[in-house]
């Protein structure tokens, strides 16, 4: 009998595991099970494109079931993994047995407590279905819509909204937008621009009560101040769909946690990929961390499977420099590395005459991350850097000494308490 490898999650990473693992000339049955009833889609442009019309959910499909030899399992959720037995089991009691296993079953939005999830006006924005629940609200009522959440998510989906013109309010309880992703500085400036585009704001608060009106919902904030909205868009950040692995003794965190190889500790033929995965990138140090970014998806997919055949003794630790972007109100917001893992911060001169200087994020005196608006060339240019500064390193194998980068930010230091301005010019 020819061997079966069963993927959980027919998402981004589990389309690009498979097709890695066709093009690596495995042979035998490949079964993907997925709980959405559509094929892999772009699932980036449910906040931008498919928001504000410019694309139809046709043209978001990432493949064709043809181009993969494999069985797809649509509305399939796993229900139970039982690794001694090596079955997934699947609803109706279908117990479906595999050699190699690939978990990539991805995230579920966050539910907040008190927010009234099951209400008509109260919407996320995770799936096709999703999208279109929200495109039904928005047909039904021209009323203003608040954001929960000032995430990525958040602050994409208002600006689309008010691409659309539609009136549009962000409430988060940071002080600034994407403040814990991209730093404060960067954070106030693209508080700035929503501002600037129409976008109201209501940082610093939370919502204390919710009450349903004739044309939507009321809002009362722990500020005092009240919102009468036509819907609701809850964007709050997500958490690992691992439900379907309680009870499975398996290594469970924020995600499932895997050795640097993206193979789940303690098992030789169970490997994870993308948003669910937690795995240190030995790259920056050895905590387990989840990566939930588009091109990680796509990375960590092909490298979970070349990993899975190759076996744990065999593989190479999977260690990007990780790479993420987002558009709102037609800027590029571009990032490398990991920025929340640095200590302190740096302007970077971009390579490219004319384009603006780049936040560096530095920790023990090497560049760990780099944020930049409108930037591509330096964002490229630095990202190139971090990797320079943060060659891969085994366990348990110390340091360098520190990158160059680290006198330069000493000086820049002393130079800034001075009243001087901090920029690193060249490379």
């Amino acid at each position: 009998m020819s061997e079966r490898i069963v993927v959980v999650g027919g998402g981004l990473a589990g389309l690009r595991c498979a097709e890695r693992l066709r093009e690596l000339r495995f042979d035998g049955e490949l079964v993907i099970v997925g709980n959405e009833p559509e094929l892999p889609y772009h699932r980036p442009a449910l906040s931008k494109q498919l928001l504000t019309g410019a694309t139809h959910p046709a043209e978001m499909l990432l493949a064709r079931p043809d181009e993969i030899d494999a069985e797809w399992r649509f509305n399939t959720p796993a229900t139970h993994l039982q690794p001694g037995r090596q079955i997934v089991h699947l609803p109706g009691a279908e117990e479906l047995p595999y050699d190699g296993l690939v978990i990539a079953s991805g995230v579920e939005p966050r539910r907040l407590s008190g927010v009234p999830h099951g209400h008509p006006r109260v919407v996320v924005v995770r799936t096709l279905t999703d999208a279109a629940e929200l495109r039904d609200n928005l047909a039904a009522d021209h009323g203003p819509i608040a954001v929960l959440g000032s995430g990525f998510i958040g602050c994409e989906v208002a600006a689309s909204l008010r691409e659309i013109g539609r009136e549009v309010t962000i409430i988060g309880r940071s002080a600034h937008l994407l403040g814990e992703v991209v730093g404060k500085h960067i954070g106030q400036k693209l508080s700035a621009l929503h501002r600037s585009r129409g976008v109201r704001l209501a940082l610093g608060a939370s919502i204390d009560s919710w009450q349903t009106t004739a044309n939507g919902l009321r809002l009362r904030s722990s500020d005092g101040w009240i919102l009468d909205v036509s819907c609701v868009v809850v964007a709050v950040g997500t958490v690992p769909s691992i439900s379907w692995l309680r009870g499975a003794k398996l290594p469970l965190d924020d995600g499932v946690v895997c050795s640097p190889t993206c193979h789940v500790l303690g098992m030789n033929n169970i490997v994870a990929a993308g948003d669910v995965a937690q795995w240190p990138n030995l790259r920056f140090d050895e905590t387990p961390r989840r990566v939930e970014h588009w091109l990680n998806a796509v990375e960590m997919g092909r490298a979970a499977a070349e990993n899975l055949l190759d076996g744990p003794q065999a593989s190479r630790p999977f260690a990007p420099v990780p790479r993420f972007w987002s558009e709102q109100h037609g800027m590029r917001i571009q990032a490398g590395g990991i920025p929340k893992l640095g200590t302190d911060t740096v302007a970077l001169a971009s390579p490219v005459g004319g384009e603006r200087p780049v936040t560096g994020f530095v920790r023990k005196g090497r560049l760990v991350g780099v944020v930049g608006l409108d930037s591509p060339s330096a964002v490229c240019h630095w990202t190139n850097e971090i990797a320079a500064q943060n060659p891969v390193r085994h366990p348990g194998e110390t340091e360098t000494p520190d990158a160059p980068i680290a006198a330069d930010h000493a000086r820049r230091r002393r130079g800034a308490r001075r009243g001087r301005r901090d920029v690193v010019a060249g490379g």
